[in-house]
């Protein structure tokens, strides 16, 4: 069972489910993020995952920052057709924040699943990817799109992918778009608004209850096949991120994700999110 293709579920479970962080103005309720302010120390999130309406795991995200050092992982558990499809996965990403942006150093992805395990680990410059191994060692398919140097240059790993969601300066936070490896596929995300939406709270927060509503357009460039999958995703409108604003945090937090396959569609939904700045918790309940 594949709720989407390996690169994209890399990236949209293993990062955007978190994990996908800004401060903007939602009606009237939120405040411009400064690029001054600092990072939260840490930021817990827990999401749960769903295929066709019916809960397949859960994915935890964590990120910690001490000066201009981060770390992120990722935990995901994906299970179905009563146990018989088994996947689990850790994803872990170290850098540097420099001018608010994060700038990868190491990024390790260990997977187990049914009849197949493995590990992805990627080191980074300030140009781009200098190191990449897999074990056990693989061998692109045929018909696969060949990556080049050009593409490894200038790129994010998922997790730091989802951290540069975390800063804006402008009002949108859909406006941007994020070039992203995962050790296999090189491919964009290009963000733009679609709309804003209420988000039903469990008990009040004093955060902003709307959301923003991106429109995800998958665009794929090199290490994938032309399938009519990866045509089908490339294609469709009806990719979404929900980002929610937390001006206190001076942050927007990935707060649900959907993503349309051939065979149905997965939701990312976040249950409860943790963020700890100087001298405040927040939390956030689903």
């Amino acid at each position: 069972m594949a709720l989407v293709p390996v690169s994209f579920k890399s990236c949209l479970i293993s990062a955007l489910a978190a994990f996908p962080l800004v401060s903007s103005v939602v009606g009237g309720m939120a405040s411009k993020a400064q690029a001054a302010e600092p990072w939260p120390a840490e930021v817990q999130a827990i999401y749960r995952v769903e295929f066709n309406g019916f809960d397949v795991g859960s994915f935890e995200f964590n990120s910690n920052v001490a000066g201009p050092n981060y770390t992120l992982t990722g935990d995901a558990q994906l299970s179905a057709l009563l146990g018989a499809f088994r996947w689990q996965a850790r994803t872990r990403s170290a850098g540097m924040i420099a001018a608010d942006v994060p700038k990868p150093a190491g990024y390790t992805f260990d997977f187990a699943g049914t009849g197949k395990s493995g590990t992805v680990k990627m080191g980074f410059n300030g140009d781009g990817i200098t190191s990449l191994s897999h074990v056990p060692p693989s061998s692109p398919a045929a018909g696969t799109v060949a990556v080049r140097d050009q593409h490894l240059r200038g790129v994010l790993d998922p997790l730091s992918a989802v951290m540069a969601l975390s800063r804006s300066e402008g009002a949108n936070p859909c406006a941007r778009r994020l070039s992203i490896f995962d050790g296999k596929q090189r491919f964009d995300l290009a963000l733009s608004f679609k709309r804003q939406e209420r988000i039903a709270e469990t008990r009040p927060t004093g955060q902003p209850s709307v959301a923003y509503v991106c429109k995800v357009h998958y665009v794929p460039i090199a290490g994938h096949r032309a399938t009519e999958e990866t045509r089908a995703m490339a294609m469709s409108d009806n990719i979404e991120i929900s980002l929610r604003p937390v001006p206190s945090a001076n942050l927007f937090i990935p707060h649900e994700i959907n993503i349309p396959t051939g065979a149905g569609t997965a939701r990312l939904i976040a249950q409860s999110v943790r963020i700890t700045t100087r001298g405040e918790q927040i939390a956030l309940g689903h």
